[in-house]
């Protein structure tokens, strides 16, 4: 039986882009999930594992870039849900 694959597309709205706290943030998050998470620049960048802090910062993803969320296994869905969820909510850091 082959794993499911799920993806989403989103645009970082954070004022600092995807960089210290909402990159920590992420990767917590996928590190939670039974699946394999993968996240790229659009719309040709290279795919960096979520669950990695440093490949995640690496990526200098600035405000207004938009991404592509991936993953497969298990609990593929639910995390990208989450993760979308997630950067949708501007990483929880309104205000």
């Amino acid at each position: 039986m082959q794993e499911a694959t799920c993806r989403t597309q989103l645009v970082i709205a954070h004022p600092t882009g995807l960089h210290a706290r909402p990159a920590v943030k992420l990767t917590r998050l996928a590190k939670g999930f039974d699946a394999d998470i993968r996240l790229r620049a659009l719309p040709d960048g290279d795919w960096v594992d979520a669950k990695s802090i440093v490949k995640v910062i690496s990526l200098k993803l600035k405000t207004g870039t938009a991404v592509e969320i991936e993953a497969a296994g298990p609990t593929a869905a639910a995390a990208v849900e989450a993760l979308g969820g997630l950067v949708a909510r501007d990483f929880d850091e309104a205000g």
